[in-house]
């Protein structure tokens, strides 16, 4: 009895912690199968010795996401957390209580379970309210002006049987495509990488300046309404008419009539979710109509007539082998595991990213060891938890040298990943900064890839990004797999870079924290390269989105006098370094202080063409609508989500041919 007892205490502290890093800090530090697995086992043991439970045991209540950063609002209606089942057989036993209690053959609304964040969302007259994360269940944090930037969510509606106040359940997610994007620039920065989209969800709509969140691209599904004299009758009308508002309703959910097409809606997504382009962790099953509902009620917890079934994570168990160490071309050291090859999601996997240092110490990665391997976002393999330790391992030790030139690696205050600052002699680096520069965004210098830059590297042909304009055809016509015809489209393109503009040369260059939209604005306001090289923290920080960091950074590189003989050089090669006289000029200031939003295909401009327009004329280009934006400029084959929305805000809507009117 007493390892019992002391069992189920371990369990409910170890519990207690995980929940604590998932709802207050954003931050989990397991799988949700390794939790789920805890989390069952202590279900079992209390059920079996109800006399060892504990009084905070994390199955007596629900986490909380509440912070002191946002306004609390309690629910009206309290958002409670879902019953779960793992297995065909408990979620038969769910029907039959259902069947036993109704008397009949329920009809079911089955829903996909998105994997993100929910959120509570009000209307009032038709109109967009309030939003309120889920919290504790009772209160949530009043989120309403971050959740407004989410597109697909409609700030005012239309439609018939609206009824005046009603509250809009559903789920805020991060497709694969905006989290692996993130996970890059993260990365790039020296931040720590997000876990997962659904915590990358939840510590986006927790950020301080919504304009922050709108910049990360969520989207929102939503799945229940609640309020007072609701027309429906049934969950599925209900969702019908969500739609038919301008709500956003996965198109995958279905009425099924029985139990068995249930269990059949079930085993498709099992395996067709690797196929979608977000993250879900299982099925909702509802029963469809609100008077059946109605009789089975709920427990303090859940309701009665509703149970997610949770697919197990695709995960796999196999032995690491060893961990390799890969240089970026910012410097940034990224551990790397080597497996032995294990079969994974319908791939073979054999490396998996560990991200950091902080990432290795909190699992306790060790060489030989028996780990957890998941496909985050059913995409990219990550170790997520250790199985068992080899008997004969010690903690893994952080290199202290870089793996490629033996320099001393150094962690910057507040970063999470470990830099090599030999950054123009280390190969990696240097190899990392070609490919860079020739990129498509910046010099975009064609016929040369990732392959080629490692050729002309190995060779001693381009040691720096300055020796691109020292080739010539016949230095790279004897390099394996080069034909005459790709050595000159090689000469030309490097030829035809020297065109590029300046806030792209400037990007190109690699300077940290510097992007293309950063770039641009340092071209515009300094004018040219040696402006912008001299100017001190204060005068680079009292231009618009410069901050200390970026400001630090910039004074850093051009304090290097490596990095102002390579500018030298690049000019001496005849790349731009200053603002052409009809970037530098406005035409007018008839679009001035405008934030102006394009959208469709246009007869007279490219899409580039008319942002530019719009820039020398004075006006600002935004990505997207809400209630400061001034223009709408609308070509052919916009959206109409879009122009509704920018007609309900009361947006100014122009065609092409009345927007070159207005700037004549």
């Amino acid at each position: 009895m007493e390892n019992i007892e002391f069992r189920i205490k371990k369990l409910s502290k170890e519990l207690n912690k995980h929940n604590h890093n998932y709802y207050v800090l954003n931050n989990p530090s397991i799988s949700d199968f390794e939790f789920d697995k805890l989390l069952a086992e202590l279900i079992e043991l209390e059920n079996k010795y109800p006399q060892f439970k504990q009084a905070d045991s994390p199955t007596q209540r629900v986490g909380s996401d509440i912070s002191n950063v946002f306004k609390t609002v309690t629910h009206e209606f309290p958002m409670l957390s879902l019953g779960n089942t793992y297995s065909a057989e408990d979620l038969n036993d769910f029907h039959n209580r259902i069947v036993k209690e109704i008397e009949v053959e329920p009809e079911y609304v089955c829903e996909l379970k998105f994997d993100g964040a929910s959120i509570s969302v009000s209307y009032e007259n038709s109109k967009y309210l309030r939003a309120v994360t889920r919290g504790d269940g009772t209160q949530g944090d009043d989120v309403s002006e971050n959740i407004k930037t989410v597109r697909s969510i409609p700030l005012s509606i239309s439609g018939e049987n609206i009824p005046q106040n009603f509250e809009i359940r559903g789920e805020i997610i991060m497709p694969h495509k905006v989290f692996d994007e993130l996970n890059e620039i993260r990365e790039e920065n020296g931040e720590s990488p997000f876990a997962n989209p659904r915590n990358a969800t939840s510590g986006s709509i927790k950020m301080i300046d919504s304009r922050e969140v709108a910049k990360r691209n969520l989207d929102c599904y939503f799945y229940y309404m609640m309020g007072k004299n609701l027309s429906a009758t049934t969950h599925w009308e209900s969702l019908q008419q969500l739609k038919s508002w301008g709500f956003k309703i996965s198109e995958h959910s279905k009425l099924c009539k029985t139990i068995s097409e249930v269990y059949d809606y079930i085993k498709f997504w099992d395996e067709e979710r690797k196929n979608l382009s977000y993250d879900i962790d299982g099925i909702v099953i509802k029963v469809n109509s609100f008077a059946q509902q109605e009789i089975l009620g709920f427990t303090a917890k859940s309701p009665r007539w509703a149970i997610s079934y949770k697919f197990k994570a695709e995960q796999v168990s196999t032995k690491l082998l060893s961990i390799d160490y890969q240089v970026g071309r910012t410097g940034a050291v990224t551990p790397v595991a080597n497996l032995e090859p294990v079969q994974l999601a319908g791939t073979v996997v054999k490396r998996a990213s560990l991200h950091n240092a902080d990432q290795i110490a909190l699992l306790d990665i060790r060489i030989n060891d028996i780990v957890f391997v998941e496909k985050g976002g059913e995409i990219i393999p990550k170790i997520v938890g250790v199985e068992s330790h080899d008997k004969n391992s010690s903690p893994t030790q952080f290199i202290t040298h870089c793996p490629e030139c033996g320099t001393q690696l150094y962690r910057p205050e507040g970063e999470a990943r470990h830099f090599c600052p030999n950054s123009d002699h280390c190969p990696p680096q240097i190899k990392g900064k070609i490919e860079h520069f020739i990129s498509r965004k910046a010099m975009n210098i064609e016929n040369i890839g990732e392959e080629t830059v490692a050729l002309l590297y190995d060779t001693g042909l381009v040691r720096s990004i300055s020796d691109l304009y020292k080739l010539k055809k016949e230095d790279i016509l004897p390099l394996d797999r080069m034909a005459e015809k790709s050595a000159n489209n090689i000469i030309n393109s490097i030829e035809k870079s020297k065109e590029v503009s300046f806030d792209r040369v400037l990007f190109a260059l690699g300077i940290r924290f510097v992007g293309e939209t950063v770039a641009k604005i340092l071209a515009k306001a300094f004018k040219n390269i040696l402006n912008l090289s001299i100017a001190s923290k204060e005068e680079l920080m009292q231009v618009d989105e410069i901050g200390d960091r970026i400001a630090d950074s910039i004074i850093e590189y051009f304090n290097n006098k490596e990095h102002t003989q390579l500018i030298a050089d690049l000019m001496n090669a005849g790349l731009q370094f200053e603002l052409q006289e009809d970037e530098n000029e406005s035409l007018s200031d008839k679009l001035q202080g405008m934030s102006i939003i394009i959208s469709g295909t246009f007869k007279n401009y490219s899409r580039d063409e008319i942002k530019s327009v719009i820039e020398q004329h004075g006006g600002k280009n935004v990505s997207s609508i809400s209630k400061n934006t001034d223009l709408f400029v609308a070509g052919e084959n916009i959206g109409p989500a879009k122009l509704k929305k920018a007609t309900e805000l009361n947006i100014k809507i122009v065609s092409e041919e009345e927007f070159i009117k207005m700037i004549e």
